[in-house]
């Protein structure tokens, strides 16, 4: 009891998610055979890698009250156009090639922010109209052809097998490598460098901060700029997991980020969040997805629909764990 009375609210809340991604795991280790073992880990993580940069983007534009549907198109866009890229320029450097997908999603990701923070335009709106328009550009762009790995460079085909490090006798692959350097990378600037912070003053109280001298608009542009460019990262991941693209690349992915960032316990109101909630949340989402796939009880037709109750019971555990250790710890302290 004295632990969880000392614990920061925010502390308590990582506790219970970790807490419901332990019983996922446990859950699912009962119904599917095998499924502790080093091959569902590489299966899961290596999925996860994809959603989360995505899922940081997605973190840092709802920490500024905004959000971002059109995630998943410009994940597709910059799929497509980087294997479309690499087909014809198989020497590229593998780094020029990401930055090359991170600097188009960045692009894209810049139209949002430059309507939403300049036209003034909910970005609910803004982002809904875009994931249509960027998902119409790739129709029309790719003359319905498809991206196949024959096309690709060996070593893009390559990487998604390629190990970084073991650990315990697992295998940590370079994706998972790169995903999890999104997560610090974005995790320290936002804990220690000062302008990061401002994420949280605009999304926390837009007016105290444009009375503190913040340029609001700069910091809502600036999110969605590099919302567009995780974005890109993830496409560039994308490419290299599934090596055959087309023109539906991504879909359905600005909500697993969404449902990721929310269950890794970003406030949908802004102004709070950790890097660290939004691993555990991209953890949890996709142990559900890809556990569902294996387990035979359901059917296909029925996975996204259980996947979404799923993400609702682990949101509703979650934020009532939390209140219950805060009540404890409140308690505590009297």
């Amino acid at each position: 009891m004295t632990l969880l009375t000392r614990a920061s609210p925010q502390t308590l809340r990582l506790l219970a998610l970790a807490l419901a991604l332990l019983a996922t795991i446990l859950f699912f280790a009962t119904q599917i055979e095998g499924y502790l073992s080093p091959r569902m880990f590489n299966r899961i993580s290596t999925s996860a890698a994809v959603v989360l940069p995505i899922a940081v983007g997605q973190a840092i534009v709802i920490m500024t009250r905004n959000i971002d549907l059109s995630a998943g198109s410009i994940l597709g866009v910059v799929a497509y156009m980087a294997g479309q890229t690499l087909s014809s320029m198989p020497d590229l450097h593998p780094i020029l090639a990401v930055l090359f997908c991170m600097a188009l999603g960045a692009a894209l990701g810049a139209i949002n922010g430059l309507i939403i923070a300049w036209g003034r335009v909910p970005s609910i709106i803004v982002t809904l109209g875009t994931l249509a328009l960027f998902r119409s550009f790739l129709v029309e762009w790719s003359d319905a052809k498809t991206i196949t790995t024959a096309s690709l460079p060996q070593w893009l085909v390559d990487l998604p097998s390629a190990n970084a490090f073991s650990i315990g006798g697992l295998d940590i692959r370079v994706t998972v490598v790169l995903a999890l350097a999104a997560v610090l990378v974005t995790g320290l600037a936002l804990t220690f460098y000062r302008p990061a912070r401002r994420f949280y003053a605009v999304g926390s109280n837009p007016d105290a901060a444009l009375m503190a001298g913040i340029n609001a608009n700069r910091v809502v542009l600036t999110a969605f700029v590099l919302a567009g460019a995780f974005a890109g990262l993830s496409g560039f991941l994308f490419l290299a997991k599934f090596g055959n693209i087309t023109v539906v690349a991504g879909l359905g992915y600005e909500l697993k980020s969404i449902a990721a960032v929310v269950v890794g316990g970003v406030s949908i109101m802004g102004g709070s969040g950790s890097m660290i909630g939004v691993l555990m949340g991209a953890l949890l989402v996709d142990t559900i997805d890809n556990s569902l796939t294996r387990w035979a009880v359901v059917s296909e037709f029925w996975r996204d629909a259980l996947l979404g109750g799923l993400i609702m019971a682990a949101v509703t555990v979650d934020t009532l764990a939390s209140r219950q250790l805060a009540r404890l710890r409140k308690g505590g302290s009297e």
